[in-house]
């Protein structure tokens, strides 16, 4: 039954939850299509078909959005992911996914106090010198209330909702077992990969879930930057620091988002502008490791145009190859060399999944090409990286999502530099940058260095070539060596030799009309067609026939192929 396909007993109520609201957003043909409704029936639920007219009338990408909010915490992660998947989606899409915000209310503090004895050790005005229970904020994960340590810091506490990480994990296992139905009833679906996006997300809400790691997530990033007196990251207190809990120093800061108070403030929006993308472009290309969401709202300017990063719970992660791969499509970028674009990219594409590589190959030597010639001030980096990923959409190819996340940071980081100054160019900045690390690549140490590592790894693969041979062959001697053979186009030879033994049936059953009329044709007597047996000449005639078609199919067939090539 699906109802044990997707899930127990104990998540049926929350599926019926979904269903629910979904029929509510215009999307009950979806879950009738997926099964739900029949199920949810069976199983004792009515799904609601209640569409409101005024639900009816909005575009898909706003009902998909309005249902999502509703729907909690859980889907508001997973379409801010998917706000971050240009490669996926398209531009109306994405901007919908980008006005996602979870419309919950403050916890009040009567209903967090149990949770913070238990984390802090005592009431919070006992453990802080000052505790405000009006929030500060309050998101779906969690809300931050100001405070003042006994030691005089202004801080933030940010505390998670009580009993979040269980509704979280209740959808998790829905949305997983709803995505593998999903690829296997909705065929349309599978370009968009819903089990993976569902396992990234998951991975993605673990990480938030956790206070403490967005804490070091903070460290990491300050010690990183911190050749950059520019750039402030708020100090962490571990002292009252947990999973559950995290207190940090509060920034005293103009919003990223106000910027009539910068100019008000006498700060330089154009430096203000090329130290964040310094800070940015370095956290990328050089560490591998940086802030993915780095929007308005988690970024405030101080005195001085010092900048400061806040809310480190979405990072990215870079290993050493893709940072090499990502300098190389960079600079292609910004210095017109379609070739090295289009080499990235379909390595990053792996084998295209049926996509025609050499139609994309060609749309983005293409797309490259058009800037050629272009001052290195007019080019919009972002831009164009959203450019390439729509070619790749097109061709119903995606991008791994650490790449996705990548590309995501780089297009809301050209946003805030462009509207801190229009003057602002993202491609000038990153061009010094991007060529001083690929200088560092090839200095003589970074050279020895991955010599080194090369000879290394070279050395244990030699090293274990006797252990997998003799393995090998002891698979051999009992039987369990099994050989694969996996033949390209094997569909295409089989039609062309179903083809080839149908023409030459149709040739033999010529000859043989030949021959027989022939010997017909040697015959007396019997009904007569101009002046000839009557037999004689038809078989003559269908051999003719015959033959006209087995040419014409030969001509056609070789005339194909000279196309083809």
């Amino acid at each position: 039954m699906l109802i044990e396909t997707l899930g127990a007993a104990r998540d049926l109520g929350r599926l019926n939850e979904i269903a629910g609201v979904l029929a509510r957003h215009g999307f009950g043909d979806t879950v009738r299509r997926l099964g739900l409704a029949d199920a949810l029936e069976r199983a004792g639920h009515a799904l609601h078909r209640d569409h409101a007219a005024d639900l009816a009338r909005l575009e898909p990408p706003v009902q998909t959005r309005l249902a999502i909010e509703e729907l909690g915490p859980t889907f508001v992660k997973l379409g801010q992911i998917l706000a971050g998947r240009a490669d996926l989606f398209g531009p109306d899409w994405i901007a919908e996914f980008a006005r996602l915000h979870s419309h919950v209310p403050a916890v009040p503090i009567d209903d967090l106090r149990a949770q913070l004895r238990e984390d802090l050790g005592d009431e919070p005005e006992a453990v802080f010198e000052r505790f405000d229970v009006e929030p500060l904020a309050a998101a779906s994960i969690a809300q931050v209330h100001r405070a003042r340590t006994k030691a005089g810091d202004e801080v933030i506490v940010k505390i998670r909702r009580p009993g979040i990480r269980e509704i979280i994990e209740a959808d998790l296992r829905l949305l997983d077992r709803l995505a593998a139905v999903a690829e296997s009833e909705l065929p349309a679906l599978q370009p968009y990969r819903p089990r993976q996006l569902v396992r990234e997300l998951a991975r993605s809400l673990q990480r938030e879930l956790d206070l403490a790691a967005e804490c070091h997530n903070a460290e990491r990033i300050a010690g990183n930057l911190a050749v950059l007196p520019h750039v402030l990251i708020p100090k962490v207190h571990w002292e009252y620091t947990h999973e559950r809990i995290n207190v940090q120093a509060f920034i005293d800061g103009i919003p990223g988002s106000d910027l009539d108070r910068i100019s008000a403030d006498g700060l330089d929006r154009l430096l203000l502008a090329r130290r964040g993308a310094q800070a940015v472009l370095k956290m990328i290309v050089e560490d591998g490791f940086f802030h993915a969401d780095p929007h308005p709202g988690n970024v405030f300017y101080l005195p001085g145009n010092r900048i400061a990063f806040i809310d480190f719970g979405m990072v990215g992660r870079l290993s050493a190859r893709r940072r090499e791969e990502l300098l190389q499509l960079l600079l292609g970028l910004v210095e017109r060399e379609p070739q090295a674009v289009a080499d990235v990219l379909l390595d990053w594409t792996g084998d295209g999944h049926g996509a025609n590589l050499g139609v994309l190959e060609g749309e983005i030597e293409a797309f490259v090409d058009q800037y050629h010639g272009t001052p290195l001030a007019d080019l919009h980096l972002g831009q164009m990286l959203a450019d390439v990923t729509t070619i790749l959409r097109e061709h119903r190819l995606a991008l791994p999502s650490d790449l996705a996340l990548l590309i995501k940071a780089f297009i809301s980081l050209e946003g805030m530099g462009r509207g801190l100054d229009p003057g602002f160019h993202m491609a000038t900045e990153a061009l010094p940058i991007l060529r001083q690390v690929m200088r560092a690549r090839y200095q003589p140490k970074a050279l020895g260095k991955r010599a080194w590592q090369t000879l290394r790894r070279g050395l244990a693969l030699a090293e274990q070539i006797p252990h997998d041979m003799s393995r090998a062959l002891r698979n051999l001697r009992r039987g369990r060596m099994q050989l694969h053979i996996d033949l390209a186009h094997l569909k295409r030879v089989g039609d062309q030799l179903d083809r080839a033994a149908n023409r030459l049936s149709l040739a033999m059953v010529i000859a043989a009309l030949i021959i027989g009329s022939s010997i017909v044709m040697t015959v007396s007597g019997g009904p007569t067609l101009f002046g000839l047996p009557a037999f004689g000449f038809l078989g003559f005639c269908g051999a003719v026939l015959g033959g006209v078609w087995l040419v014409r199919s030969i001509w056609r067939s070789t005339h194909r192929r000279d196309g083809d090539e």
